[in-house]
């Protein structure tokens, strides 16, 4: 039998450092929407519906049609009272006002994502070719309504505070109400220089870019909560790169991404409030958030402050839970990068692990591994630590005492949901005592044979149990490496004898369950690489067949398996890297 010297749930969290405590009350339910807590936008709705009365079967034809606006942020918050886009410290606000820089021509459209034009913006495809899209979308012209707003927020960086960061080179245009009453929020990302950029030039490459477009689509497919991405724009305006922090400095061309989510405050957002001692402020910024995106909270409670932070506990053990269970690795998971309502947000140096290893650091810049993908459960911990030293002062002793036993809690939380993701992942129904033994054994003879993570569980799916119990493994190239592990057999034999036990469970049902939740393509880094070096020749092809066989990643499809994206990974993809810089 196996000895496992460390029962690695991804590396998680060493039960010395960390207590478990009952604190939270959490959905136990494996659907992916069981989470959601945005809320979708009650009347005001009048103003809207007029729109739609005579064409709420029809997609909108022109942009002079579609219609953002600013005016709830504006009027909710204190705006900067300095405008321009210099670099400066800026106090008592939330938000500046920042024009974007366009980019310099000739444009191009690289791609487009028809879901998100379509399904959330209600517009129609056609209007995403024409010379008015492509300067909107690249932060040449506004839409009537649209004042464009950059945020200030702060954030600890690789563990210490940082001071004011903010959005250095992303401007929101506003927000968008679509026919099904969502409130989007639109952002531009690129689009040059901010009050925020500190150093920088507010620009975004092409590399960084695609990654950004590529990511967001590829993780909502695969039911993971994250920002959204509608367009990728390319040009021919120089940008100075030094890429790998060698000074080794490169000319690369500029890159504008339209990307939306619900809500782009972050942890960040509040830290900077707190650290400032600008109480009034951040306690607004709290009524705004809750009132608009956690409707279950009422906006009298008194305790609506713990609620609200007992919530995002919750939600971010579930979300960094997902991101383990497709072996995904955030790259930055600092303060600034983690969402209030627990979506991914801001695509940097990620990485979606390969050969299984706990230690895989996707980002070349984190020398020390703070951010490797068996720390991420650890960081998320540590940035709720300081979102609560953020809300603290709006807390009182009592408030601030039930707080600490809710992050407690978050141990619970995380192992939890891990451990419900996992065991869909290997089609196990109902509870067993040596479930969590089973899952952990699994993951240590992939380490040890560093078997590839997500075509292990995906072959896993794919193959009978008969042909598990000949070990008929042609051509099933992962689990060909898994196999090779001198207690494979006693693992397998556990596994089969596990499944055997599960009443009115025929094998295509488990199979095809598996498949369901097990991914056979995920946005490999050779993949993204492949298709960035075609898009720096302005060959978007790639680019869009990736966009294309990422938004049904659990579906086997020709073009994905003639590509190779389902084979063991080329032999130059282990020399990639990919840093902070972009």
């Amino acid at each position: 039998m196996c000895r496992i010297h460390r029962v690695l749930v991804f590396a998680l969290l060493a039960a010395a450092s960390l207590t478990s405590v009952n604190g939270l009350e959490f959905c136990q339910s494996t659907d992916r929407d069981c989470h959601s807590h945005d809320k979708i936008a009650p009347p005001p709705f009048d103003s809207v519906r007029s729109r739609w009365n005579t064409t709420v079967s029809n997609l909108i034809q022109s942009l002079d049609q579609f219609h953002l606006s600013s005016t709830k942020l504006i009027e909710a918050f204190p705006i900067d009272e300095v405008d321009g886009n210099f670099i400066r410290t800026v106090k008592n606000c939330i938000f500046s006002k920042s024009i974007p820089t366009p980019l310099k021509g000739p444009l191009r459209l690289a791609t487009v994502s028809k879901d998100v034009i379509e399904g959330i913006l209600d517009v129609h495809m056609a209007v995403t070719q024409s010379d008015e899209f492509l300067h909107y979308a690249s932060g040449g012209r506004l839409r009537p309504g649209s004042v464009p707003l950059t945020h200030r927020y702060g954030g600890h960086q690789f563990g210490y505070w940082a001071g004011q960061l903010g959005d250095g080179r992303a401007h929101s245009l506003g927000q968008y109400t679509n026919r099904k009453g969502e409130v989007w929020e639109l952002q531009l990302k690129g689009s040059g220089r901010t009050p925020y950029s500190r150093s920088g030039d507010g620009r975004a490459v092409i590399r960084s870019s695609v990654r950004e477009f590529l990511c967001s689509e590829a993780m909502h497919f695969l039911g993971v909560p994250t920002s959204r991405a509608a367009s990728l724009i390319v040009s021919d305006e120089p940008v100075l790169r030094d890429q790998f922090y060698n000074g080794n400095v490169k000319t690369e061309r500029g890159a504008v991404v339209l990307r939306l989510a619900k809500s782009w405050f972050r942890i960040g957002s509040l830290e900077i409030l707190a650290q400032s001692g600008e109480v009034d402020l951040l306690r607004k910024l709290l009524n705004f958030v809750i009132d608009e995106h956690f409707s279950s909270i009422k906006c009298d409670d008194p305790d609506k402050y713990l609620v609200f932070y007992s919530t995002v506990v919750n939600e971010t053990a579930h979300l960094i839970a997902q991101w383990m269970s497709v072996g995904f690795a955030h790259g930055v998971c600092n303060t600034d990068n983690f969402s209030l309502l627990s979506i991914t947000i801001d695509y940097g140096p990620f990485g979606f692990m390969e050969s299984y290893n706990p230690d895989f650091v996707p980002n070349t810049s984190d020398d020390e591994g703070r951010y490797s993908i068996g720390a991420q459960a650890n960081v998320g911990l540590f940035n709720l630590e300081k979102l609560l030293l953020a809300v603290s002062p709006v807390l009182s002793k009592k408030q601030l005492k039930e707080a600490e036993i809710a992050l407690k809690g978050y141990v619970d939380i995380y192992q939890m949901r891990f451990h419900q993701l996992f065991k869909a992942k290997l089609g196990l129904l109902g509870e067993e005592e040596g479930d969590a033994y089973l899952i952990a054994y699994l993951l240590k003879m992939m380490e040890d044979t560093r078997s590839d993570f997500t075509m292990t569980f995906r072959q896993l799916s794919e193959i009978s149990a008969q042909e598990l119990q000949n070990r008929n493994f042609t051509q099933i190239w992962a689990l060909e490496d898994l196999s090779s592990h001198k207690l494979f057999s006693d693992w397998l034999s556990m596994y089969l004898l596990r499944l055997s036990r599960q009443q009115k469970d025929c094998d295509l049902d488990r199979q095809q369950r598996m498949k369901n939740v097990n991914p056979r393509y995920v946005l490999r880094n050779w993949m993204a690489e492949s298709a960035i070096r075609r898009a720096e020749v302005n060959d978007f092809s790639e680019v869009e067949l990736l966009h294309h066989i990422l938004s049904s990643p659990f579906v086997t499809q020709e073009t994905a398996e003639e590509a190779g994206y389902a084979a063991s990974p080329p032999l130059w993809a282990t020399r990639l890297k990919v840093s902070c810089s972009s």
